[in-house]
This record gives C-alpha cells, structure tokens and sequence, in this order.
C-alpha cells in the first residue's frame, strides 16, 4: 500500500538519484520533477533515468523564459548583489524551481514535496521556505535532515555504493574535486578542493567564460536598451546583430560576456545557516546588464530615488540569498522598487574587453541630466554667488563643532 505521491526536485545526480529510490523504498509513490533552468543536461537522458529508478512519472519543465523575466531582469533591475559582489544566480533559480514543483504537486494531488539538498546549504532553506508559502499544507520529506538517513549515509561513497547496490543508474564513480550548479544566469562551484580559501582555481574548472588571458584581442561594442530598467534589446555595433527576444538577449550576451572574459568572481560568503562558504562563480550576462543599467540610472532616476533604493538593495539581495521571494517584505520591496524603476528607458553603449564591461557612452529620453546646467563653460540659469548662502548654511553646525587640531 502506497503511503502516498511525492513530488521530488530531481536533477539526475548522485543525491536525487539515491532519494528517488530510497522514497520508493519507503512506500511512496514518487514523480520525478526536473527543472530545465539554463543548465546543460541531456533531458531525454535524465527522463529515461528517474524512470529507470523507479519514478511513476517524470515531469521534464523547461522554465528557461520565465527564469530570465521574473526572477533574473527584476534582480537586476533592483540593484541585487549579495555582499557586494553575488549576482545570486542560484538563488534566483529556486524560487522558480519551487513554484512549479509545487504547481505539479497539486496538480498531480501529491500530499507531499521532497528536495536533494544537504542541512549544511543554503538550497534547503530556499526550497522550504518557499513551499511553506505557496502550500503550507504540503508536508516536506528532506532526507538529509533524517538521523537515520545521515547515519546510513555519512558521505559521497556511501551513496555510490548504495547506488551500485541497487543498479541505480548514475554517472558518479569517485570523488569530484568540486561541486556545480549551472543555471542561465551563472556558473557556480564550490566544495572539495576549493574549501580551502587560498587554493587559486584551476583554468580548467571554468566553463563559461574564457581567462582574460586567452580572450580576444579586439573587444565588442554594444548598445542595451532599456524600458522601466528592463533590458528590451541588445544591438552589436560591431557586426549589427539584434536580440530582443529575453531569452535570446539574455542567451546572446552570455555567449558574448563568456568570450571576453566577463563575470568571474571568487568570494567567500556569509551562508543564512551561519557557515561560511568558498564559492567561485561565473556571471556573464548578468555582470553586463548589472553594469549597464547602474550607469543609465545615474542619467535617469532621481539622486534621492537612488539613494534610498540603493540603502534598500542590499536587504532585497539577502532576501534573495536566504529564501524570501514569496514573502510580504519581498512584495513591498518590489513595488517600491518598481515605481523606482518607472521612465528608467534608454540605452547604453558598452564595450567586452578582456573581463572588463566600459561604459562608452548613455542616453535616456528621461535624462535628468542638464547639459547647461553642469557646464562650466554656460551659466546655464545658476547663479554661483548663490553658493555662498548655501555654503554658509551648511558650515553653521561645523563652526559649532570647533575640530581642536594636534599639536
């Protein structure tokens, strides 16, 4: 007697692979879910895996489009960077990922939802966080979180053996010296030989991008458009290649960021669980459209708008990071910041060069910028003995103060 449909976030790997048929094991009916986020994976593959571990069903979603307009493009637009340099690529995916599987769950009237993800990350609170939201009434199977299950399976041999043990069909045979996550906004590894924070990174770890070193010698000119801080199209000036598709444009500057060299980092990072964590990261279209649309709003938004968005960003990006999109502070940053967003229209000039994104030039039919005004050739109606009020006003409280120089 079947105790009952689980959904499971599958991805094919050593973990979900060992889940899938240790929940079947138990007596659950379990579906397979894949999420098709950007990564590359042979699906068709994977479909015929889960099937042969013993899913009752697969459900293949190709979540590509939805990825890049309502979680990559509003991060982007809000200014979202964990710590001052994360782009957040996997944590924007799994909100998305979590709303379908929890889409399929109702669907399919499962009465439970259950993920890979070990109790040491950050992917754990993110997946329960956000089914907690949309269907509280789902009950949640996380394995690793199971005193029996970490005590049958303290690490990776284990589940190699377990999988041998039960023909469970999976690419793992030893040790990697790292881990991946692969979406369309990055490339992330972490773990293994990089857990030690001064080992540099192998050149052949990386897949996205090339090394500035071997990048081309000639860079690429762009022009990105914008509509409300949203990127609409994307025009090479070098060879007048057009994108304004969001997948393609997002796709498109990806292939171009990863030639020359754009969106490396390597951080250590402030994990919500308390730990911190080496993580080394590729973000091409991401760095690009990050770096294109600050410079725009510095024509085009308002001093005091930024400032306070800006004061704001960062507790967007730590809500990202720790698994608050469905949240009512999640909700009330948004529309705050997209009134912040609003007639933020026009386009950037960029160029690619060896890991570098120059800002060439910038135009906005909102331009808050006045050409005379600025000038120090024009008076352009500021009258500059009106400075001396202002200065006067302003220097009241440093009189005041009286600073006692030394000796």
């Amino acid at each position: 007697m079947s105790l009952g449909k689980i959904v499971l976030a599958y991805s094919g790997g050593l973990d979900t692979s060992c889940i899938l048929k240790i929940l079947q094991q138990r007596g659950y009916e379990v579906i397979a879910y894949i999420a098709d986020v950007g990564q590359k994976e042979d699906f068709v593959s994977l479909e015929k895996r889960a099937l042969e571990t013993g899913a009752s069903k697969v459900y293949v979603e190709n979540l590509q489009r939805e990825f890049v307009t309502d979680f990559i493009f509003p991060a982007i637009a809000g200014n979202a960077v964990y710590e001052g340099r994360y782009l957040l690529g996997t944590s924007l995916a799994r909100p998305l990922i979590a709303r379908r599987q929890i889409e399929i769950a109702l669907k399919e009237g499962a009465e439970f939802v259950s993920h890979g993800s070990t109790g040491k990350g950050n992917d754990q609170v993110r997946f329960e966080l956000a089914y907690a939201a949309l269907a509280p009434e789902l009950k949640v199977i996380a394995p690793w979180k199971e005193a029996g299950f970490l005590e049958k399976f303290k690490g990776r041999q284990d589940l190699i053996r377990y999988a041998k043990e039960h023909a469970i069909p999976v690419e793992a045979t030893a040790e990697k010296p790292y881990s991946t996550d692969e979406n369309l906004m990055h490339k992330s590894y972490e773990a293994g030989m990089l857990e030690d924070p001064l080992l540099t990174p192998p050149a052949e770890i990386f897949r996205l991008t090339n090394s500035p070193r071997t990048a081309p010698e000639e860079g690429c000119r762009l022009k990105i458009q914008f509509k409300d801080a949203l990127p609409i199209s994307v025009e090479n000036l070098d060879d007048g290649t057009r994108k304004e598709d969001p997948h393609e444009l997002f796709s498109y500057l990806n292939d171009l960021g990863g030639t020359h060299a754009i969106g490396r980092i390597d951080i250590v990072e402030n994990r919500f669980v308390g730990i911190k964590s080496r993580g080394v990261y590729e973000t091409p279209a991401g760095t690009i459209l990050h770096n294109a649309l600050r410079d725009l709003e510095g024509i085009a938004m308002d001093r005091e708008v930024v400032r306070l968005r800006n004061g704001l960003a960062p507790k967007f990006a730590e809500l990202i990071y720790n698994g608050f999109w469905f949240s009512p502070e999640m909700d009330f940053l948004r529309a705050a910041f997209a009134q912040a967003e609003a007639l933020i229209d026009g386009y950037v000039n960029v160029e690619l060069y060896k890991g570098n994104v120059t800002i060439l030039g910038r135009f906005s039919p909102n331009s808050l910028y006045n050409q005379e005004l600025s000038s120090m050739d024009v008076e352009g109606g500021y009258d500059q003995k009106d400075a001396a009020g202002f200065i006067q006003i302003n220097s009241l409280r440093l009189r005041a103060h009286k600073v006692i120089l030394g000796d």
